[in-house]
């Protein structure tokens, strides 16, 4: 096994999986009209080798994180979830998949983790999912693939949802997917993670800023990949244009009133990983805009290279309280993962 980071233990926190039953099932159904493009795409990629035996192989994952040194892995379902099928059929898919998730993460405690799905097309039942998988389940989170059927979670119809993760302390990671308005992505390659994924999901995030979903909700913890999906390079101009747009164009662009600034918020709720960003630059953007104790490691596999994120992770000019924060000690708070060799689970606390 590769040396650990600096000493540290490597908790990898976006890393998708499926099961091989999940993709039968789920390849076997129905998709909402606007959203048929994307899951043709996916599905191509989850029956075609390698990548499917990437997707579905935990052994082989295991083999690979001992290869590159990395200790855990924080599973999630592979994209786009269950959010472009029916409702009752993707409520019913989370639950099993939910259920088959926690029987990996009990029987691998100190290898994986894991953020169960929900299917936001019914509210009350993903609330109701929610308090299973942070309860019986014994899970770290929920992973929310952006936006259900081109709605968002700012809408009032989602406020069942988001009580629920603050209630039950369930840290939401929400993740990319083609955007809900395609028809400026469609040209050129740029719906996908080239432009349009990281597009979608720091549009989601903001919704969720400026709306004051996040005044009645103050203790949601939302993970962004990516580094922030590009908002910290537009954080400050952001807070000026808000600030503007309130005292002189309220009128023609009425704006909810908010108790914090945009970044206020940014700082107070959310959570960055390095996920598919290599570059030193960018992680001392992240760090400066929401403080050195909220960035986490992540490898986005098995998209992205993880031999190439953990070299990044051992060589980037961070301190040894950053590399140790980002390595581990943030994915422990902020998921109730247990220290290493701890036998309990730690109090989640809200960043």
């Amino acid at each position: 096994m590769t040396e650990p980071v600096g000493g540290n233990r490597v908790i990898a926190v976006e890393e998708h999986f499926s099961t091989a039953e999940f993709l039968r099932a789920a390849h076997e159904l129905d998709v909402l009209p606007g959203d048929r493009t994307e899951v043709e795409l996916m599905r191509a990629v989850e029956r075609t080798e390698p990548m499917r035996s990437r997707i579905v192989d935990l052994d082989a994952r295991i083999t690979e994180m001992d290869a590159v040194g990395q200790d855990l892995a924080v599973l999630s379902l592979n994209p786009p979830g269950v959010q472009p099928y029916p409702t009752a059929a993707a409520v019913e898919l989370a639950r099993e998949f939910n259920g088959a998730l926690a029987a990996i993460v009990h029987r691998h405690p100190h290898r994986f983790a894991g953020l169960g799905t929900v299917a936001p097309q019914d509210p009350h039942a993903a609330a109701e999912e929610i308090g299973r998988i942070m309860g019986p389940l014994g899970l770290s989170g929920i992973m929310i693939n952006s936006h259900t059927g081109g709605h968002y979670l700012d809408e009032p119809r989602f406020a069942p949802l988001l009580d629920a993760a603050e209630a039950h302390r369930a840290p939401v990671y929400l993740h990319p997917r083609a955007p809900s308005t395609p028809a400026a992505y469609t040209d050129h390659g740029l719906s996908g993670a080239i432009w349009g994924y990281q597009a979608e999901a720091g549009l989601h995030a903001m919704r969720l800023i400026l709306s004051g979903t996040l005044d009645r909700n103050p203790g949601l913890t939302i993970v962004l990949g990516h580094l922030g999906e590009g908002i910290p390079f537009w954080l400050r101009r952001i807070d000026n244009r808000h600030a503007f747009a309130r005292r002189v164009a309220g009128a023609a662009t009425p704006l909810p009133a908010l108790e914090l600034t945009p970044g206020e918020y940014f700082r107070r709720n959310f959570v960055l990983t390095t996920s598919g960003i290599d570059d030193e630059d960018v992680l001392g953007l992240g760090l400066r805009a929401v403080g050195n104790d909220n960035v986490m490691f992540a490898i986005d596999a098995p998209y992205e290279d993880p031999a190439d994120a953990l070299a990044f992770l051992r060589g980037a000019p961070l301190t040894d309280a950053q590399r140790a924060g980002i390595s581990h000690r943030t994915a422990e708070r902020v998921f109730g993962i247990p220290p290493q060799d701890a036998g309990i689970r730690p109090a989640r606390k809200s960043t």
